[in-house]
């Protein structure tokens, strides 16, 4: 007689080559992040250039006095405004990309407040660049 029509069992016994001692599933479920290196992106490399040249860039026209200061020092925040806000949304991009991962929770909060510190200052650098418009137009 064959048993053909037998049905099979839906848990069979676990394979004793995968059971440990120390784990009494039969698998590891630890979850251990992947170690990665340290490595910098190139996006954050051109976004701390950017960020120093355009505060420097503000800072010159903070001490120049001349008849151009303030549509320079307009020009000048919006390009600090526009980096601020690129480096809101690179911070935004790297947080909800590592959102998918376990791990490195610490690091991505410090990364999360970056961003978001970084979206103050790019409004508040696109309102005075807005003011400073105003005060050109004006003053002319």
């Amino acid at each position: 007689m064959t048993d053909r029509g037998a049905s099979r069992d839906p848990y069979p016994a676990p394979d004793r080559r995968a059971h440990r001692e120390d784990d009494d599933v039969g698998y590891d479920d630890r979850y251990e992040p992947p170690r990665g290196g340290g490595r910098i992106s190139p996006g954050a490399v051109f976004l701390v250039f950017a960020v120093i040249g355009s505060v420097a860039f503000t800072a010159y026209f903070l001490t120049v006095r001349e008849a151009t200061q303030i549509p320079l020092l307009a020009a000048a925040s919006v390009v600090l405004a526009i980096v601020f806000a690129a480096l809101a949304v690179y911070c935004l991009r790297s947080v909800w990309r590592a959102g998918r991962e376990r791990g490195n929770g610490g690091r991505m909060l410090l990364v999360a407040l970056v961003g978001g510190f970084a979206a103050i200052a790019a409004a508040g650098a696109a309102a005075w660049a807005i003011i400073l418009f105003q005060l050109a137009t004006t003053a002319a």
